[in-house]
């Protein structure tokens, strides 16, 4: 991180995260940036010569990016305002459980509080608890989590 980034730092930037991505790189198409004078012609430069189509948002327009801010929101929410991340290789290590758990475990309203890898309503929606008596809970997510199964 730059206390001061410049266009030169931004552009420096964009080269590490290619690299870093090396051949996943393929798969992207498009990046979507806003009007930040840091993001120069240097910086677009380095993402179009990978084929990538680069896209700027127009003036004035915060919810133009609405689901990248929601997604940013919802990380920082669940997770970032609860874990201290203490270097780059922990955050991804964090992130990866995180989202594991957002897409396997977590509650959605959008899909009637089903995760999104249940593809469909559960046979029961009320559990009897007479039937299930132990509830084992299992942290997730560095601790910041907890995932509640019925105990086999």
């Amino acid at each position: 991180m730059s206390a001061q980034p410049t266009g030169a730092w931004t552009v420096q930037q964009a080269r590490n995260l290619v690299m870093d991505l090396g051949d996943r790189i393929t798969g992207l198409r498009f990046l979507i940036h806003d009007r930040d004078p840091l993001f120069t012609s240097a910086f677009r430069e380095v993402f179009t010569a990978e084929g990538l189509r680069v896209s700027t948002t127009l003036p004035r327009t915060p919810r133009m990016n609405a689901i990248c801010e929601r997604v940013i929101g919802t990380l920082r929410r669940e997770l970032l305002d609860r874990v201290l991340i203490l270097n780059e290789r922990h955050l991804a290590l964090v992130l990866r459980e995180h989202l594991i758990h957002y897409n396997r475990h977590r509650a959605h309203q959008s899909r009637q509080q089903r995760p999104p890898g249940i593809a469909a309503q559960p046979a029961h929606d009320v559990t009897d608890l007479n039937d299930q008596r132990i509830v084992r809970r299992k942290p997730v997510v560095a601790g910041t989590v907890n995932e509640y199964h019925h105990a086999a």
